[in-house]
């Protein structure tokens, strides 16, 4: 008999909103079916890959896997699948997406990043700052008032973007990745993406146009004069490459946050370590990062018949790796249930692997030690006072609501 509940559970935006990533289905497939096939009934039918190393396998086999039908499961007899026509790095193969890569890849190594970490690190301390308003104690929302603006306020300085329009690309963010959540997303009929295609063209083509008259040594203007094989990026490719940077480097960074946050206020003997020893602060990092996984997953397509772990996969069908339970892998992490700030190694695959590795990870780890270190720095006292509250997505997930009761010192 057909599996039609296990696919709904792992991929349904609503399971997650409701019970966050399924860490209690994702150790039992790992034990029973590390390859399994979910059949499904709106969108594609998939295989789940759930161990780390079948994972790694697959994405150090780009010739056996491919992205270019989509990264994410394609909808049966429904046009809303061909949403966007902007073409994106991480949707490319071969040539194609080492070709792109080269684009913007230089301005994001750890030596090209110098100055975007003094825009990181001016970014936490005024956040944290306002926290430490009116003595220095309060409640907030960790979540929506600092792990949704630290990324934002660093990306749009990053890509040109004006301060007061920040508002309007956190809401193209929360629309893009967050769709079916009734409080974030702005729907997921047709019409919707075709509305948020639009609305991203508008706020970036002037950007675009002001880069190439006007070019500085930002990102913004490695992209908008980007060339490949010496002939200009065209405008799809263009305003796909804005779209991967704001929207892939804001909510992954920012739901990392908010799930790692969470994890140092449950955790204050690990939060102890990095206040006592700020060195500590990179890997207190990788651990949020393994922790909270906020790409939950990747698609990849077989080319041909390929066996994986005693399964035959056949050409055509969908794989969907889920890097959320390769990083609770009881064969790779000892204690994998356990938040460990001094876990080493710490071999996971929060950032992916292989030749689609995450372009922006050092950006996306400098942003965090910037805001993890102010408050290792200045927080006195911090506890969890409500429920937390997960997004309704399956793609890039994480909490929307995290409140608060705080101390924090003003700074010296």
């Amino acid at each position: 008999m057909a599996d039609t509940t296990t696919g709904k559970v792992l991929v349904d935006p609503k399971c997650y909103g409701a019970n966050g990533t399924p860490h209690d289905l994702f150790r039992r497939l790992r034990a029973e079916s590390p390859v399994h096939w979910c059949e499904m009934e709106r969108i594609e039918s998939f295989w789940a890959i759930t161990k780390h190393e079948d994972i790694r396998y697959i994405s150090s086999h780009p010739e056996l896997f491919i992205n270019e039908p989509g990264i994410n499961p394609r909808l049966k007899n429904d046009p809303i699948e061909d949403q966007t026509t902007f073409r994106v790095v991480i949707g490319t193969d071969g040539t194609e997406h080492r070709d792109l890569r080269k684009v913007a890849m230089p301005h994001l190594t750890p030596r090209a990043l110098a100055t975007a970490e003094v825009t990181m690190r001016e970014s936490a301390k005024l956040l944290v700052d306002e926290l430490a308003k009116d003595g220095g104690e309060g409640e907030t929302d960790l979540a929506m008032d600092l792990a949704v603006r630290h990324p934002l306020r660093v990306l749009c300085r990053t890509l040109g973007i004006p301060e007061d329009q920040e508002e309007t690309i956190r809401d193209l963010s929360n629309r893009i990745f967050a769709p079916e959540d009734d409080e974030l997303g702005g729907g997921s009929s047709r019409e919707d993406f075709a509305q948020l295609g639009q609305d991203f063209i508008k706020l970036f083509m002037p950007i675009i146009a002001d880069r190439r008259a006007n070019p500085t040594d930002d990102l913004a203007s490695v992209i908008a004069n980007g060339k490949i094989r010496g002939e200009a990026l065209g405008p799809i490719e263009t305003l796909g490459y804005f779209l991967i940077i704001f929207s892939a480097g804001h909510d992954t960074t920012k739901n990392s946050l908010a799930g790692g946050l969470r994890a140092l206020i449950e955790n204050p003997d690990e939060f102890s370590k990095v206040k006592n020893d700020l060195s500590k602060s990179a890997d207190c990092v990788e651990e949020i990062v393994r922790w909270t996984t906020a790409v939950n997953y990747m698609k990849r397509t077989a080319t041909r018949d390929v066996e994986v772990n005693g399964q035959m996969i056949r050409e055509g069908e969908a794989a969907m790796m889920f890097y959320a339970s390769a990083n609770r892998d009881e064969s790779v992490f000892e204690d994998p249930y356990t938040f460990n700030v001094d876990r080493k190694p710490n071999r996971h695959l929060g950032f992916g692997h292989g030749e689609h590795f995450c372009m922006g990870a050092h950006f996306a780890r400098r942003s965090q030690i910037a805001i993890i270190e102010e408050l290792a720095r200045r927080v006195e006292h911090w506890e969890i006072i409500g429920e937390p509250e997960w997004i309704s997505s399956s793609f890039v997930v994480g909490l929307k609501h995290l409140p608060v009761r705080y101390r924090i010192r003003k700074s010296s």
